[in-house]
């Protein structure tokens, strides 16, 4: 029930106290989960004190029990497993303080862990954070290279080492975390928020050695894959050896199947490089050549052409054409001038010929009367009548006398 409280009628300290554990009693036994993060368990003891912790959201809650529910479970049961814990809430009103009271410890097994994981798999496919199209492509030579490892490890050795071998010039931006255990998730997830909120880094590697399930179940963490879906810089996973398969694998940019592999994707080879180059422009230098060849003999068989060797002889049959041509017309013109100026002759010898004056000149005249017209018979004229008479080198007045 709600509680009507002011400034000028608050509840005592104690009175809060009591409330607070009578709601508590009254929520009864639960199941709970997590991972045993401080085991205490004095010689003579009575009571075992463990802490019971949630990875993924950091937080803890103290558990009691007594020593023959833990004795249980004991040979099996030690920091950093995880167990399922039947108990009972209970309140320490003295001291304002929450515990649970275990009534049985159960161990999860690794078969659990493994139904758990493929659930949380499917989950987090089903929200497409392990698709295809959500990989980044990762940049062909990173400046800065993020590493998120465990301190002075194994497998950043072989991160570092094998990157400075390859390109001598990388640099790297590492992170150490907790690589198992109760803070391995919290820390990770740290590391990978910083280094993704650097703009000059270019690329991530998380990376980690070999192990157990139990031991690499933090990089299977719903909260991390999460961080690492979010990261807008190319996230590799290096996880343990070839058969371990986090589910940060499948979440990341790139997997690779060991830190060595992490530092071989990342970083290009500078050997390689340099002999693809000197492939590259030796290929470009029997390109260039192939076509100066090619270019020079095509130009050698043009100048061998005889129209190349002599430019002026095409000109010259040209001309001499012309010139042929030109011959020929003026012969063809000639021919028919001299055909022309015959035919002339001969016409002009036969209108002569046949001409009138011709006809004077033999001795004929042509007798006209005053208007012009030519008398052609006798009976034409008249006695008396005067006439014109044209004879070749003039003309001459005549008359008509009777016979």
């Amino acid at each position: 029930m709600a509680l009507h409280t002011s400034a000028d009628a608050p509840l005592p300290v104690g009175e809060v106290s009591r409330l607070i554990g009578g709601w508590i009693d009254r929520l009864g036994a639960i199941w709970v989960e997590g991972q045993i993060t401080q085991l205490s368990r004095r010689p003579g003891a009575g009571v075992v004190f463990l802490t019971l912790r949630d990875p993924s959201y950091d937080i803890s809650v103290s558990v009691t029990c007594y020593r023959q529910v833990f004795d249980a479970i004991a040979d099996v049961v030690s920091e950093g497993a995880r167990v399922v814990v039947q108990a009972k809430p209970e309140w320490y009103a003295p001291r304002g303080q929450l515990s649970l009271r275990a009534t049985e410890i159960r161990p999860v097994g690794i078969g659990e862990l493994l139904v758990r994981l493929e659930q949380l798999k499917r989950s987090l496919g089903a929200e497409g954070l392990f698709a295809a199209d959500r990989k980044k492509p990762l940049p062909f030579l990173p400046q800065l290279v993020g590493l998120v490892c465990g301190r002075a490890s194994a497998a950043e050795r072989d991160v570092l080492e094998n990157a400075r071998r390859r390109w001598p010039a990388v640099r790297f931006e590492v992170r150490n975390t907790a690589v198992q255990g109760v803070n391995a998730v919290a820390q990770v997830v740290q590391a990978v928020k910083e280094l993704d909120a650097l703009p000059e880094v270019d690329v991530i590697i998380v990376a980690r050695g070999g192990g157990s399930v139990e031991d690499l179940l933090p990089f299977s963490d719903e909260q991390l894959i999460r961080a690492v879906a979010a990261c807008r810089t190319p996230v590799v996973s290096a996880i343990g050896h070839e058969p371990d398969a986090p589910l940060l694998d499948l979440v990341a940019d790139v997997r690779a199947s060991t830190p060595t592999d992490a530092a071989k994707r990342t970083v290009p080879d500078v050997g390689e490089e340099l002999d693809r180059v000197q492939g590259l422009r030796d290929r470009a230098l029997r390109t260039v050549r192939g076509l100066l060849d090619r270019e020079e003999r095509g130009l050698a068989h043009a100048l061998a052409r005889p129209v190349m060797e002599r430019p002026h002889r095409m000109v010259e049959e040209r001309a001499a054409e012309v010139d042929a041509l030109a011959d020929r017309s003026r012969r063809v013109l000639r021919h028919l001038l001299d055909r022309a100026d015959s035919e002339l002759s001969h016409t002009r010898a036969r209108v002569v010929a046949l001409s009138p004056a011709a006809t004077l000149e033999r001795g004929y005249a042509v007798l006209q009367r005053p208007d012009g017209t030519v008398v052609r018979a006798p009976g034409e004229v008249a006695p008396a009548e005067e006439l014109r008479a044209r004879v070749a080198e003039g003309e001459f007045a005549v008359r008509v006398v009777a016979e």
